[in-house]
């Protein structure tokens, strides 16, 4: 029982630390983008599709070309870790990766 509880907190630890690294729109894959919070797998699939088409430029192309991203979603997903070409969106606060 022990093992059982001390892998679940293992698993839990580690899927925290991955929530607050930075993560390239342009490079993340699936698992990566969904654990940024804010997205989920609809929005994650959104993206993927999009991404297809071609890599985003920059956050305005990443906002134009992902319905249901405008500026305001787009600063609280900056602020939790997404970024584009390796750049968070200019305006929102950085969460230092750990």
């Amino acid at each position: 029982m022990y093992k059982k509880l001390l892998l679940a907190l293992a698993a839990l630890m580690a899927s925290m630390t991955f929530a607050w690294a930075q993560v390239d729109v342009n490079k993340a894959d699936e698992a990566a983008l969904d654990g940024i919070r804010g997205l989920g797998p609809a929005k994650t699939k959104a993206i993927l599709e999009e991404r297809k088409k071609g890599e985003f430029k920059d956050w305005s192309d990443f906002e134009a070309r992902v319905k249901g991203i405008g500026a305001k979603n787009a600063a609280r997903l900056s602020e939790a870790g997404l970024q584009v070409n390796g750049k968070s969106k200019d305006g929102a606060p950085l969460k230092a990766a750990k």
